[in-house]
This record gives C-alpha cells, sequence and structure tokens, in this order.
C-alpha cells in the first residue's frame, strides 16, 4: 500500500476524538468511508475547524480559544494515512487566531454518509404496473416533493 492509497477495502475512515474525555478512549465515532485521502483530509480538517468556532467566545484571545477547545472540544484524525493524514497540531494556532468562515466549517457538505449514489435509489413500479416499469434510476433533483 503506497501512502495515498486507500487501505484495503474499507477506503480511509476518520476518527473523531472527544477531547473532554466523556467518551470511551476518546473516540466518539468513526466516519467513512472516504474513497481518496484528499476528501478525508479536508472533512477531517472542517471538523476541527468547526469545533474551535464552537469554542470560541465574543473577546477571547486566541489562548483562550485554544484552552477552551482541548477541555471540551473535538479533533479528528485520518486512520491509517500516518504523515500524509492532516493534523490539527499543524493548524491549531491559525485556527484559534482567525475565525473561520462558514465555508471553512462545513464538514457536513464533506460527510460522506451524506453522499448517495443515484444508481442505489431506484423507483419500484406496483406488479400490476410491470410492463410501464422504468428501469431508470431515480435522479432526487428531478422530483420536487415540497
Amino acid at each position: 500500500m503506497s501512502e495515498t492509497e486507500a487501505p484495503q477495502e474499507q477506503g480511509w475512515k476518520v476518527r473523531i476524538l472527544d477531547l473532554s474525555g466523556g467518551a470511551e478512549d476518546n473516540i466518539v465515532e468513526e466516519v467513512g468511508v472516504f474513497h481518496d485521502l484528499a476528501h478525508a483530509n479536508a472533512f477531517a480538517r472542517a471538523y476541527v475547524r468547526d469545533s474551535v468556532e464552537r469554542c470560541r467566545t465574543p473577546g477571547a484571545s486566541a489562548k483562550d480559544v485554544l484552552s477552551v477547545w482541548m477541555s471540551f472540544g473535538e479533533d479528528a484524525v485520518v486512520i491509517d494515512a500516518q504523515e500524509d493524514g492532516w493534523h490539527s497540531a499543524n493548524e491549531l494556532d491559525d485556527f484559534t487566531a482567525t475565525p473561520a468562515t462558514p465555508m471553512e466549517r462545513d464538514w457536513r457538505t464533506l460527510d460522506p454518509r451524506r453522499l448517495i449514489d443515484a444508481e442505489e435509489i431506484s423507483l419500484t413500479a406496483d406488479d400490476s404496473d410491470e410492463e410501464d416499469a422504468d428501469d431508470e434510476p431515480f435522479d432526487p433533483g428531478l422530483h420536487n416533493l415540497h
């Protein structure tokens, strides 16, 4: 396995760590599967960026934000990525010194659990309509359910 190849069969996963010590082994959850390291790294970075911002209070110094994050925040680690994985320690000084934009904190759009393969979703016709059934995959963008 090269340094940037995904671990066999599973793909990349990001481990979320509770810095407050409230979870067993500080592990809150493992998020995945990311099919490439860049995606996993971007998710981990945005997740931590958001966690730091949730620890920021008006008028707090960078040192204060870091202290609160180290006590109550959440860190993210790309599992099995070693030195190729994103590491919060490399950017914490910047994160605590400069408030994030909404885009920098938006880990939810990078979350692979939100990605839906259109081929996995298909409309199924009743048996009575079987001859009229369309085998095309369901495209959620074509149907407005509001």
